[in-house]
């Protein structure tokens, strides 16, 4: 990580120009214009990395010091994939109200946020209440990085086995961020009938033991469509399997799929369904790992979001934007379509600039583009 200058400062001039006494004009200009700041600075291409630490990869909550390494890595590839110029912020307090206020705060020096490693369900509030404030892109990754890839894999997975998106039948395990934002990337795609999981079975408003947040998700997905019970009964008929919580799925629960089923176990280090058992019940399967195919990897969406939404100088990353980040993700697939390449690979030099042409036109659909 370093900061490097786009301007040459070797003379006299140069200095006087890049510092005193010429950026006082500079100054002065965007003092009576702050919107000056999107062509005078390098605001509008500025992403504020922002952690505290509590839910970082599967290493749980190790705190913000330890986080860094995450944070720095996740700059290298916004910049490798989106051109995008990452800042490592990594906040020493897990109290919600002071990391709203800090990075409300913080804001004026950003063009985007991106929100890391914070552990549910405070994420959740942490993400809304941001949006509400600013006007400036703010994005949870881990939700919704993560969901943007997985409806672009699963588009074409449902491509291959004949399904349309309308009658499809899904059951995602795990009712924490990843598992949230992909229940309503889904919904947001067309998805009607969806279980959610978490340790308890389905995510249902029978429960009594609910959060307001699996409450609420209880309501837009199981409510919708009648599933109640266990992970077992969930599965029973299923076409779809999405494990984003960890831990074993065992293979006769595995086994009562539909035919031509579709795994996206993607838990790191250890999938809840090991490809070896998935492809012996399913025809598609996709993982977290990087040593299976169809990899599930979420560098393969932030960076050209970024990039998309920073290109219009957009106020929001809407439902819609992400939506058209997974189709021009699974469009680039093209020919290639097959068992073992429903996604593209992160190398592939298309994925950057197509995500990102993608999100600016929606953007602009959304109402949300300022140029």
């Amino acid at each position: 990580m370093a900061t490097v200058p786009t301007a040459d400062v070797s003379t006299k001039d140069q200095l006087s120009l890049a510092y005193t006494p010429g950026v006082a004009e500079v100054c002065e200009a965007i003092a009576a214009d702050p919107a000056l700041t999107r062509h005078y600075t390098w605001v509008p291409n500025t992403v504020a990395i922002v952690t505290d630490g509590t839910a970082v990869l599967g290493l749980g909550d190790i705190g913000p010091a330890a986080a860094m390494p995450v944070m720095e890595g996740k700059a290298v590839l916004f910049k490798q994939f989106g051109g995008v110029d990452g800042i490592p912020i990594c906040l020493a307090t897990t109290d919600v109200e002071e990391i709203i206020e800090t990075v409300v705060r913080l804001a004026p020096s950003f063009g985007g946020i991106n929100l890391e490693d914070i552990s549910a369900p405070r994420c959740f509030e942490i993400e809304d209440r941001l949006k509400e404030a600013l006007d400036i892109p703010v994005f949870h990754d881990d939700q919704h990085g993560t969901a943007v890839v997985t409806l672009a894999a699963l588009v074409n997975a449902l491509k291959l086995t004949g399904r349309s998106v309308e009658s499809t039948r899904v059951v995602i395990s795990g009712a924490g961020a990843a598992g949230v934002a992909i229940a309503k990337i889904l919904l947001a795609a067309g998805v009607k009938d969806i279980a959610v999981t978490d340790r308890k079975g389905v995510v249902s408003s029978d429960r009594t033991d609910l959060t307001p947040s699996k409450k609420a998700l209880a309501e837009l997905t199981a409510d919708q469509c009648g599933r109640r019970g266990t992970l077992a009964e969930a599965f029973d008929g299923a076409d779809v399997y999405i494990g984003v919580s960890g831990g074993t799925v065992p293979e006769e629960v595995v086994a009562t799929m539909a035919d031509d089923a579709i795994i996206f176990a993607m838990a790191n280090p250890n999938p809840e369904v090991h490809p070896e058992v998935a492809h012996r019940h399913a025809r598609v399967v996709a993982t977290g790992r990087s040593d299976f195919p169809n990899q599930i990897n979420n560098v393969l969406a932030f960076p050209g979001i970024f990039r998309g939404a920073f290109d219009v100088h957009a106020s929001a990353i809407t439902e819609g934007m992400k939506v058209a980040a997974a189709d021009a993700l699974a469009a680039l697939v093209g020919d290639d379509l097959s068992e073992d390449l429903v996604i593209p690979s992160p190398f592939d030099p298309r994925v950057g600039p197509a995500v990102a042409a993608a999100v600016a036109d929606a953007a602009r659909r959304d109402g949300v583009a300022r140029i």
